[in-house]
């Protein structure tokens, strides 16, 4: 009972109608198709609303369930849909937005800073990488005035497909050591950031993302903290 991600294909869509193909024990509901992105890579599930005829659902969160269905979490106890229902979903955007921007500025974030990641999160205003890094990086404003010129180059951040047997070939394309990407499905997606010459990025990601780079806006490198022996976590906010 797999549910199409539109978020995928869309990330822009704000309200989409669907229809009730599940219900769990738990209270989560499965649509067939939906803009709420399923949690997973260091991105937050998406909250927003559900409406039927007789009743509407706030949805505190959307996660991964079983054989590729997204299950969209309720944030309370109430009357759920019947299966087959049809009901109109609606994103929280501002919030979903200020993730996709988060997350494509994380990994300009990679560019600027070439070493190896460990761990990442991304929320609504800010976000944090991992690096295997031993010793703190001297400058920092080096750093946020590297990060803030990939921004204002307004550089276009595109999807590609591959196999997994081509990704296998090209192990380099995967930065983080702590999230691999999702296989099973033999086909990898890829975030492309920048065209042609002006590649700047390319790597594997499930997550959502801003059309183009100058839609981040200006960024602020937060705090960089020591995690472990050869970890350091670096933090980047909106301005």
């Amino acid at each position: 009972m797999s549910t199409e991600p539109v978020f995928l294909s869309d990330p822009y869509r704000k309200s989409l109608q669907a229809r009730v193909t599940g219900l769990t024990e738990e209270g989560g509901i499965i649509l067939d198709r939906t803009i709420f992105y399923a949690r997973g890579g260091g991105q937050p599930g998406d909250s927003g609303a559900l409406d039927w005829d007789g009743g509407r659902i706030p949805i505190a969160t959307a996660v991964k369930g079983e054989g590729g269905a997204i299950v969209l979490v309720p944030a309370e106890a109430v009357k759920l849909p019947e299966v087959g229902a049809t009901v109109g979903q609606r994103l929280d955007w501002e919030r979903r937005l200020g993730h996709m921007r988060i997350h494509t500025a994380l990994h300009l974030l990679s560019v600027v800073i070439p070493l190896p990641v460990t761990g990442g999160a991304v929320g609504a205003d800010k976000g944090r990488l991992d690096f295997d890094m031993p010793d703190a990086p001297e400058d920092k404003a080096l750093i946020e005035g590297r990060l803030n010129a990939l921004v204002t180059r307004d550089l276009p951040v595109t999807e590609d497909w591959i196999t997994e047997a081509e990704l296998d070939a090209n192990p380099a394309l995967v930065k983080t050591m702590s999230v691999q990407p999702p296989r099973g499905a033999g086909r990898i997606r890829l975030v492309r950031i920048g065209e042609g010459a002006g590649q700047v990025d390319l790597q594997p990601c499930g997550g959502t993302h801003v059309a183009r780079t100058g839609e981040i806006g200006k960024l602020a490198i937060g705090k960089i903290e020591k995690k472990g022996r050869q970890n350091r976590r670096v933090t980047i906010e909106l301005a």
